[in-house]
């Protein structure tokens, strides 16, 4: 049974999207907050019925989240950022603290839209859909101690939160965000070489995902060096070694590299 946190505030989604459902739920899931602590608007009906469905208030307006809520998370689009803050301005008062999670807006004009200096940035990704998010944060000058502590527990009840400098932002928007889909089409080329050899189809993507899977938590739990990872399945003249010289004459490496770079060099240009 999921016990809420001493530290009980209320949180507020302004943009009811399916990453602020997924945070919604994690947080709610992991009993950082209890869902009743939590709020969004949405004027869709189905959307409000999805978050209504694991115990979150909705209120009729985004101003309203605002005014109810001490964290006010912004996950609307980038590009309808600008406008939404403007509209909310008049109700983000000093004591709340305003978190972005739109990609690719930068802290400065976070803070001339929406005149708050409590401001906190996060980039998550979509794994937090399955409590396996990566995110990172960087904080705004005026935001406190007890900010960066709230904001790390309801991260970390989807997934794993780092710390970093915004400049470092674009490239972990291009990494991390960005990164999902890279790993998705690995899984799917995987699978079809599978195929390709003979394998069912069903059966060569449950190996695939879960080959995938499990070579990240080994890199993670194990704390070693991916290469000397991949060094300690690859024998001499043995199987691993052909599939990684293929690999290396289709530049597999140097593509992954090029995806990461091309990724954070259009988060600049969008931002």
């Amino acid at each position: 049974m999921m016990v809420a946190s001493p530290d009980v505030f209320k949180l507020g989604f302004v943009g009811a999207g399916n990453l602020a459902e997924s945070i919604a739920r994690g947080v709610a899931k992991s009993g950082v907050l209890p869902a009743s602590s939590i709020c969004t608007s949405h004027h869709r009906a189905e959307r409000r019925a999805v978050f209504q469905c694991f115990g979150v208030t909705i209120l009729d307006s985004s101003s309203q989240v605002v005014v109810d809520s001490d964290i006010v998370v912004l996950s609307v689009k980038p590009q309808i950022a600008k406008k939404v803050l403007f509209e909310l301005r008049p109700f983000l008062t000093d004591e709340k603290l305003l978190v972005s999670i739109a990609a690719g807006i930068k802290l400065k004009d976070l803070q001339e839209w929406s005149g708050q200096h409590r401001i906190i940035r996060v980039m998550p990704n979509t794994p937090s859909a399955v409590g396996e998010a990566a995110s990172v944060m960087c904080m705004g000058e005026k935001a406190t101690k007890k900010d960066e502590e709230r904001v790390t527990s309801l991260f970390n009840a989807i997934g794993k939160m780092w710390t970093a400098d915004e400049k470092y932002f674009d490239a972990i928007t291009g990494l991390s965000a960005s990164g999902p889909a890279y790993v998705y089409i690995a899984i799917e080329a995987l699978a079809d070489g599978g195929v390709a050899a003979g394998l069912p189809r069903d059966l060569a993507l449950a190996l695939a995902s879960q080959t995938v899977l499990g070579a990240a938590a080994m890199v993670f739990n194990s704390g070693k060096h991916p290469g000397e990872l991949k060094d300690a399945v690859t024998s001499p003249a043995g199987t691993t070694i052909a599939g990684i010289h293929e690999l290396e004459k289709g530049g597999f490496r140097g593509t992954l590299m090029s995806a990461v770079i091309a990724a954070t060099k259009r988060c600049q240009e969008l931002s």
